[in-house]
């Protein structure tokens, strides 16, 4: 998800959208591995067990970028979810 989208939000309506087409890089040990979010925002890679960290690409100047920057994979199937920080304040 990404957001917020708007400068004030307002109870009712929502203030983040699926992070459509959004490039992230996990990182581990100088190995890096790229994937893009589809238009609903959803994404799938295969990475082995480990430590990883986790960017944008391009990286963005404003906002926080994306959180958890980090994460560990247990080497099954596991659901991560990202948020992407827009700035917008």
């Amino acid at each position: 998800m990404q957001g917020p989208t708007q400068p004030v939000c307002q109870v009712g309506v929502p203030c983040s959208k699926p992070a459509a087409n959004v490039q992230l890089l996990f990182m581990r040990r100088g190995a890096t591995v790229k994937v893009r979010t589809d238009a609903r925002g959803r994404y799938s890679i295969r990475i082995a067990r480990g430590a990883y960290t986790v960017e944008l690409v391009p990286k963005r100047t404003i906002g926080r970028g994306v959180e958890p920057r980090s994460f560990t994979a247990h080497g099954m199937s596991q659901r991560l979810d990202f948020d992407v920080d827009t700035g917008i304040r």
